[in-house]
């Protein structure tokens, strides 16, 4: 095929000067060559290369899609989270490094179940499975469950988690909703919607479903749902973790303690937000 007349070098420095951030632009630019992400080496090594007509025609769809804000995750289909390379569509929420909150707090309890047979955790609206997933690839022993209301979703997280050869049972379930009565759980951890309706960080994410993250009552209507369900679900001793909103912790922490949750507290994402908070039901029990 006829080589077009750019360096590789020169179709990223115009992307650039279109408004696009130069790594998206590399990143984009390895896509369009069908080469792994992380072979950014690769390019600086063959930016002198002439691009050719059929990938350069790629290569322009992609910086279109890209330049009209659809996400870099959804235009190659994958998200990297806590070390983990996830299948990404439109049909879940982008796993966020913020979320590795949550995980790591899940992480720091699952010793207190160590000398027990009670080693099992529940991820709430699990969307592309991440939580869920990420906790099992440290703690293989654990028995994970995740549920989410969406089809479409658990068809991503039933993906990964095979891709990813990391057990997890995926349940079709409006929170709690399809969970036997009898089942219980050690830890249950949740990243429910949480942005009021309206709310002016909606508008940078419009390519991401709606249902997985708006609530109404303040953004706090899945979360109270999930507090007065999840005590049916908890063992004495267990933990109930939220990742909620930036500005919500004090009244996440007031819901967890009138429901008779007791070491209730919260915990600060990497951008120093108070972005996680739980608490432990019955602690004595454990003790």
């Amino acid at each position: 095929m006829r080589p077009i007349s750019f360096h590789l070098a020169n179709c990223i420095d115009q992307a650039i000067q279109q408004g696009l951030d130069r790594l998206d632009a590399q990143l984009l630019m390895l896509w369009a060559h069908e080469r792994p992400l992380n072979q950014r080496a690769w390019l600086l090594a063959h930016d002198q290369d002439m691009i050719q007509e059929e990938t350069y025609a790629k290569w322009l769809q992609l910086v279109n899609r890209r330049l009209n804000q659809e996400p870099l995750a959804y235009i190659v289909g994958q998200q990297d989270f806590y070390g983990l390379q996830l299948q990404v569509n439109p049909a879940v929420l982008i796993p966020r490094p913020d979320t590795e909150t949550l995980v790591e707090w899940a992480l720091e309890l699952a010793p207190l179940f160590s000398q027990t047979l009670d080693q099992n955790l529940l991820d709430l609206g699990t969307g592309s499975g991440a939580i869920a997933l990420a906790f099992k690839s440290q703690q293989k022993s654990w028995f994970c469950t995740a549920v989410d209301a969406s089809e479409a979703a658990l068809q991503v997280a039933v993906h990964n988690s095979h891709h990813l050869n990391l057990p997890v049972e995926f349940i079709l379930s409006d929170w709690c909703n399809n969970i036997s009565k009898t089942r219980q759980f050690s830890l249950i951890v949740s990243n429910p919607p949480y942005i009021v309706p309206n709310d002016s960080h909606l508008a940078h994410l419009q390519f991401e479903p709606i249902s997985a993250l708006v609530a109404e009552n303040q953004g706090l209507a899945d979360i109270t749902q999930i507090v007065h369900q999840a005590t049916l679900h908890l063992r004495n001793g267990a933990y109930l973790l939220f990742e909620h909103g930036y500005d919500q912790a004090e009244q996440v922490r007031q819901l967890l303690i009138q429901q008779g949750f007791s070491q209730v507290q919260s915990r600060q994402d990497l951008g120093g937000n108070w972005r996680c908070t739980g608490g432990c039901w019955n602690p004595s029990s454990i003790l």
